[in-house]
């Protein structure tokens, strides 16, 4: 059997350089001993071995300094020349590629401007854009710095500065005589909020105008683009695909502009938000705001600054694509494992997303170079390339609503990488019954930070291998996956916080100075992304361990316990949880009978299918067709958003949510029992769900 490999070209000149060259013909040695030693089909052992030996930091970091050179903001030409970029590189290495298109709204700046206006009459006109002090771009502009979805509008009014803009903090402003109505108010990022509830906030205190910064101790002069949206996908297509010739809503649709704040709000960066907070008269800063805020900040106003604040925007239908490269599956063809990062950015995005992307690119060569030792994955591989994910998780989530039905009984599982590398330090999310193939995993992947150490050795220290993060979040391409349909999924990052998020310093150059200058955290990420996707295509049965999520689910019911009172039973969540546990076991020791069962035959093969169908099935009974109150998409009733930023629960979002509606004074005290009874029912009801699909068998 022979395979030609393709060798990996520039993404610009389109010719191989001769560091490319070099590690090509060093895969061709490797895959001549393998060839040599190792009989087909390869086993999986042996591709992971074959995998690891390929990394190349060389070509990771000439992929990211492609993806890096102009700006790629969903919806605009220089974003299609990216998306060719990627096309061209899944082609080149003779992967099945197609995509996919959506028309979807879109939104992007016109004009902005905000002066100060002093009580003596002079003015300042305040920056609203990066200084042109960076040498390592080509010149090209970047988007001008903006809110997407932000109404347009003016105001002419006093400032008010209100800390993090949560609902705590206009309190504590109202306690001092504070109001914040008819006023723009300056908001500093932080405080568990995004961009779009501190706005939400602001509307609902009568603010008129809103202006977003964040604080951190460098590059200061850097303005965080980002969108305002409420929910997650097209608005004018909210639950189905939109597809060209399809059904669309109109703009002024109350299920569309529900979806859009009332009022305009724009970013500054910390240096110009210093000037307008450092003019404020008026009320001194709360004491509990003193401790992280600058000296310069010590009075929030109103005024006696005057603010001249003007936007003006446009929501716009634009053309956004999907890229997918395909390696069918030999044995389970029809069953799917999902690698997935998005392609657009707000600027350069060297992290944010392309960092995820050169990681992609580079999954893709590896895989070609499996593909030529004669390896062929049981169940099929997608590689998942999504547009438009910063103005909504639009692409992704596009196309989980167009291809839902399939999704059910086909996904094996979504693995998500969106900012691959943003600094020191793994991070990891996932479903719990993914945990421990997490933990197997880093076992076998180098710490980029520690000299002969993996990765799970310098977790194991921590204590950080207990403290896989869950996805309740709406933050990346994960939740239409997880939240509205049901598939197990992980999501991994390096680093977190990083202070070029969104401007225009998220460049290449930003990457090899600080971000990671020698790549080897980059090649970390691409070492655990694909191996997981390796054994998850590859294990004759499913590396689910439900027992793990048994126990999460435990863990939640008691936390839950020690914030109701007596009044709410917990005892249906209890007998639904023990169900779920036994079942969980159950399975447990089937995997491990049929696991001993080496040799293969058609009985062994078909338990084994049978058993997988169930593992995969088990996380969808965690959906409600109903979905979450007032905010049906979103389906999942243990990981979900709630709907107030502010509540700390961060599992149940149904219970969440009626708990913080039961707090409102116009609700009765039976009203609210009820309201949580009801939302503990229904998790109780999901979690029997999830149980009878493990057991696989009618009631």
């Amino acid at each position: 059997m022979v395979r030609i490999i393709p060798l990996p070209t520039n993404a610009i000149t389109g010719k191989p350089s001769p560091l490319e060259t070099f590690v090509a013909i060093l895969v061709l040695c490797i895959l001549g001993f393998y060839t040599l030693y190792y009989p087909y089909p390869v086993s999986t052992s042996t591709a992971i071995d074959l995998f690891l030996s390929s990394a190349s930091n060389s070509t990771i970091s000439s992929y990211l300094r492609s993806l890096t050179l102009h700006p790629h903001l969903a919806g605009t030409k220089l974003a299609a020349d990216t998306t060719r970029l990627v096309i061209n590189h899944f082609r080149s290495l003779n992967l099945p590629t197609h995509t996919t298109t959506y028309t979807t709204l879109l939104s992007y700046p016109l004009h902005s401007s905000v002066s100060l206006h002093f009580p003596n009459g002079s003015v300042l006109n305040l920056p609203l854009t990066e200084p042109v002090h960076f040498s390592d771009q080509t010149g090209q502009p970047v988007v001008q710095p903006y809110h997407a979805y932000s109404p347009s509008g003016s105001a002419y009014a006093r400032a008010v500065f209100v800390n993090y803009g949560r609902e705590r903090d206009y309190r504590a402003l109202r306690a001092q005589g504070v109001h914040v109505s008819g006023c723009v108010v300056v908001v500093r990022k932080g405080g568990g909020l995004g961009r779009g509830a501190v706005v939400e906030k602001a509307e609902e205190n009568g603010a008129v105008a809103v202006l977003v910064y964040g604080d951190g101790d460098t590059w200061r002069d850097g303005f965080e683009r980002g969108h305002v949206m409420r929910g997650v996908g097209d608005p004018l297509s909210p639950g189905w695909a939109g597809v060209d010739g399809g059904e669309t809503l109109g703009l002024d649709d109350s299920e569309v502009s529900k979806r859009f704040p009332k009022i305009p709000s724009l970013p500054l960066s910390a240096e110009v938000a210093e000037t307008v907070l450092g003019s404020l008269g008026g009320a001194p800063v709360p004491l509990e705001w003193r401790g992280t805020l600058g000296s310069k900040v010590r009075h929030v106003g109103p005024g006696p600054t005057m603010l001249n604040f003007s936007y003006q925007g446009e929501k716009k239908v634009a053309t956004i694509q999907n890229v997918f490269a395909v390696i069918k599956g030999c044995e389970e063809p029809d069953r799917y494992v999902l690698l997935g990062n998005h392609r657009d950015a707000w600027t350069f995005g060297a992290v944010d997303p392309s960092s995820g992307t050169a990681a992609l690119l580079d999954i893709a060569r590896r895989f070609s170079i499996l593909l030529g030792s004669g390896w062929t994955p049981r169940r099929s591989i997608i590689l998942c390339s999504w547009d438009a994910e910063e103005f909504g998780m639009i692409g992704s989530t596009e196309w989980v609503e167009q291809n839902l039905i399939n999704l059910s009984p086909k996904a094996v599982a979504y693995l998500n990488v969106d900012c691959a590398v943003q600094g020191p330090g793994l991070f990891v999310g996932s479903t719990p019954q993914l945990d421990n193939l997490i933990v197997e995993v880093t076992k076998k992947v180098k710490d980029p930070d520690s000299e002969g150490a993996s990765i799970y050795e310098n977790w194991a220290v921590t204590g950080e291998d207990y403290n896989i993060q869950r996805l309740s979040a709406v933050d990346s391409d994960f939740a239409p996956f997880v939240q509205h349909a049901g598939v197990p999924s992980i999501d991994v990052y390096y680093g977190r916080d990083f202070p070029v998020y969104h401007t225009a310093y998220d460049s290449y150059n930003w990457m090899t100075e600080y971000g990671d200058p020698f790549f080897q955290r980059h090649v970390a990420v691409t070492g655990i992304w694909g191996l997981l996707a390796l054994h998850l295509a590859d294990d004759s049965i499913l590396p689910f361990n439900y027992v793990s999520y048994a126990n999460q689910l435990l863990s939640y019911k008691n936390k839950l316990s020690n914030l109701l009172d007596q009044q709410v039973s917990l005892h249906p969540l209890t007998m639904s949880i023990q169900e779920f546990a036994s079942a969980a076991k159950q399975v447990d020791d089937e995997s491990k009978q049929l696991r001993l069962q080496e040799t293969a035959g058609d009985i062994v093969d078909m338990k084994k299918r049978a058993l997988n169908d169930r593992l995969i099935l088990a996380e969808k009974g965690f959906l409600d067709a109903d979905g979450l109150h007032g905010r049906q998409w979103f389906k999942h009733l243990v990981f979900g958003p709630p709907r107030d930023q502010e509540n700390k629960l961060d599992f149940f979002p149904g219970i969440a949510d009626s708990i913080t509606q039961g707090s409102s004074k116009a609700t009765s005290e039976r009203e609210r029992v009820a309201a949580i009874q009801h939302e503990i029912w229904r998790v109780a009801r999901a979690i029997q769900t999830a149980a009878s699909a493990l057991k696989g068998e009618f009631t």
